[in-house]
């Protein structure tokens, strides 16, 4: 039966890299358009829930609800909660989910919000999501956690019985929340493992809120055999993801925008294949990095890391998969070859059980193959980026 151990690259990549393979094959020939990155099979492993809502969506539930927003049409709330921009501080980042969370305290809307994200990423071609939130963040008017957790996922069943899409839900413990109420969803997390739940995360600031106070945690997450990732080196520097690592016991990490400034951890990390959910439009947002053109994803790939592109926010950073991609490839000046690593990085870094996991990259490197060769039968001025 193949397999997708590290020493068995054939068929756990997507087109051989000369670093990977010794049977080297040229690299195709093709442009990198949005056009191929759109159709290409593709995850997005770090995605919010509360940070990836439809502008119309939120405008209709405040409505329905009677809730007061900063504005009353489109462009206006997406100015408001400085949708797309770089934000001059945390504070003005935050006000976002301000707005978003007003309007996500009943099932009626957990169950739209996870519906319609799950439908917009099959839009673009995204086969494995794994949304993530707090259900502490949705408790405002009365809900019980439980009620919370099944209303996302009897939306997300929903859009996969109707696009086929695969999802999953990380519950998130967060860092300037009490580490009780860490313990309380971590709980959660266990008691619906194969339930839909795949996963627990630490999100918040990382200053001044240490990983290590959730320790507890994240124990009875390790001891009941629960995947786990965390936020780490996005704000903070590397001594986070350490935390993350060696205090947590996370088995992926959540941006690490800082990690190159540990080469000793970094080869940690790199020896170790912990994989990488890298947010490049979301770190400039947020200042984490001062332009895509300074973010250490290159780096990392270069130099041998398991990185993964991911959205972190789509509403709010106004995103997808396919324009990360895009992005990565025009200003970092990640190739063909590069990018479709990548993507099939982030099947492999997928909180899925091995065999479904082996099934999923079976399929997805024959669809990438498949995908390529159609591309190169095609007029070539038919794969010209407009300009």
């Amino acid at each position: 039966m193949p397999s997708i151990r590290e020493d068995e690259t054939p068929n756990a990549t997507g087109i051989p890299s000369s670093a990977r393979r010794s049977d080297i094959i040229p690299p195709p020939t093709l442009a990198v358009t949005e056009e191929l990155l759109h159709a290409l099979p593709k995850t997005d492993l770090h995605c919010h829930l509360d940070g990836s809502m439809r502008l119309k969506t939120i405008l209709e539930l405040a409505e329905q609800q009677k809730v007061k927003l900063l504005a009353d049409t489109e462009d206006g709330l997406a100015k408001a909660i400085h949708m797309g921009q770089v934000c001059k501080s945390l504070e003005e980042y935050l006000v976002a989910f301000d707005v978003t969370l007003s309007v996500l305290q009943t099932a009626e809307s957990l169950y739209r919000a996870a519906y319609e994200l799950a439908v917009d990423a099959a839009a673009e071609n995204v086969r494995w999501l794994e949304v993530r939130y707090s259900p502490a963040l949705h408790l405002q008017k009365g809900l019980k956690m439980t009620t919370v957790i099944d209303s996302v996922l009897e939306g997300l069943r929903a859009a996969k019985r109707e696009t086929g899409i695969k999802c999953a839900v990380i519950v998130c413990g967060i860092r300037h929340i009490n580490p009780q109420t860490s313990m309380r969803l971590a709980e959660l997390s266990v008691a619906y493992k194969n339930r839909g739940v795949v996963g627990f995360d630490l999100a918040g600031a990382e200053a001044s809120f240490p990983a290590k106070d959730h320790l507890d945690a994240f124990r009875l997450i390790l001891k009941n055999n629960v995947n786990c990732t965390a936020h780490a080196g996005e704000a903070y520097g590397p001594e986070s993801v350490s935390q993350a690592i060696h205090s947590l016991g996370a088995h992926r990490i959540g941006h690490g925008t800082r990690l190159r400034e540990d080469g000793d951890l970094l080869n940690y990390v790199n020896d170790h294949r912990i994989p990488m959910e890298v947010c490049p439009s979301s770190n400039v947002q947020t200042g984490a990095v001062q332009s895509l053109e300074s973010h250490p994803l290159k780096f990392y790939f270069d130099y041998g890391l398991r990185v993964t592109i991911n959205t972190d926010n789509r509403l709010i950073t106004d995103t997808t998969v396919t324009k990360e991609l895009w992005l990565a490839h025009r200003e970092l000046g990640l190739s063909l070859e590069d990018l479709t690593t990548i993507i099939v990085s982030g099947f492999k870094s997928a909180f899925l059980p091995f065999r479904e996991k082996q099934d999923m990259l079976r399929q997805v490197n024959q669809e990438i193959a498949t995908t390529l060769a159609a591309f190169e039968k095609r007029p070539v001025q038919a794969l010209r980026q407009p300009a």
